[in-house]
């Protein structure tokens, strides 16, 4: 099924992406760190070329790619159910599925009663390519804003965690934009059962946060 869908430049694209991927957007990303505070607390993550690193590598190769992947296959399915299914799947922790399952349950509600769809509750990236093909939003900025936003959320986290200041944070956002932009080309190419990431250290990170004393974040 050939799907018609907005061009890049359309202005209705362009503001529904800008309102779904805002802060403002009460999806509740802000509650959720990615594992990031046990790495902080872990001494792991000290300093801006280490957050920088580290959301770099979630994006090249953990759930930024793996989430990219799910969203595109989303987008392109009449049925998202499968697709659910394999996003439960590949969530590594406790944390980590209640991570996604959480914010795609908020971003579920407030699109449908929003923007007048019906969009399930379900995984954070199924939901939004599933709601994005209903809307015809086109594929490649949607994914590519996806993964800034992925990767914007990580860094405010740290900004919080390590701290930074305000404008280090706004340094590595900056400098992640090609890479998510990378990212998404490779995500709306790729073959549609490559899932999977090799971010060991993150996957741990959110094990480990589970038995954390004190928390700020939710993973």
């Amino acid at each position: 099924m050939t799907m018609a869908t907005a061009p890049m430049t359309d202005p209705r694209a362009v503001q529904i992406l800008t309102a779904w991927f805002s802060p403002a957007y009460p999806v509740g990303a802000f509650s959720f760190s990615h594992g990031l505070e046990a790495a902080v607390a872990a001494g792991t993550v000290t300093g801006r070329a280490a957050l920088h690193d580290w959301t770099a590598d979630l994006l090249a190769f953990g759930a930024g790619r793996s989430d990219a992947i799910l969203l595109c296959r989303a987008w392109r399915a009449e049925d998202p159910a499968p697709v659910a299914e394999i996003a439960e799947a590949l969530s590594p922790s406790a944390e980590r599925h209640l991570e996604t399952m959480a914010q795609g349950a908020a971003f579920a509600r407030t699109t449908s009663a929003a923007w007048g769809i019906d969009v399930p509750a379900m995984a954070y990236p199924v939901a939004v390519g599933h709601a994005a093909r209903q809307l015809g939003l086109p594929l490649d900025p949607l994914v590519t804003l996806f993964l800034q936003a992925f990767a914007a959320n990580i860094v405010s986290a740290g900004v919080r965690l390590i701290p930074l200041g305000q404008t280090d944070g706004q340094r590595i956002t900056a400098a992640l934009l090609p890479l998510a932009a990378e990212i998404a080309a490779e995500a709306m190419g790729a073959d549609p059962e490559d899932f999977g990431g090799v971010a060991l250290g993150a996957d741990l990170a959110s094990m480990l946060h589970e038995t954390m004393e004190t928390r700020l974040f939710r993973s």
